[in-house]
């Protein structure tokens, strides 16, 4: 059974920095394109960030470029989005996907995790 597990988020103060991680099982992590997504209260799914399979590539929404780093360590079957200069608009639900493309037509598209909740708040 394919889990998605994400930890590390928590409340931090704008200009702060957090590092989120997703311990995948069920599959092999190195087989498969990763990403990061998002949900803010009262908005839509965001893409935020994704990476290939073997981290050759990555690609970064507008609104994190700069600031956020997608990582991934296939040995450890762990996933990694880095967050600095953190701003209270980053406040959302983040979750790992293991797609290139987390959300399709505005739904959701492969395996998600239950989230970890980042709050920037003063």
């Amino acid at each position: 059974e394919v889990q998605l597990v994400e930890s590390g988020g928590g409340l931090v103060q704008p200009g702060g920095s957090l590092k989120l991680s997703c311990a995948a099982s069920g599959f092999l992590l190195g087989s498969r394109d990763m990403s990061w997504a998002r949900q803010a209260p009262g908005k839509g799914l965001e893409w935020v960030a994704s990476i290939r399979r073997g981290g050759s590539r990555t690609g970064y929404s507008d609104s994190v470029k700069g600031r956020f780093t997608i990582s991934r360590d296939n040995g450890k079957n762990t996933l990694y989005l880095q967050m600095t200069n953190l701003k209270p608009e980053d406040t959302a639900v983040y979750y790992c996907v293991n797609r290139w493309e987390p959300i399709l037509y505005g739904a959701r598209n492969g395996d998600w995790g239950r989230g970890t909740q980042v709050t920037v708040s003063k």
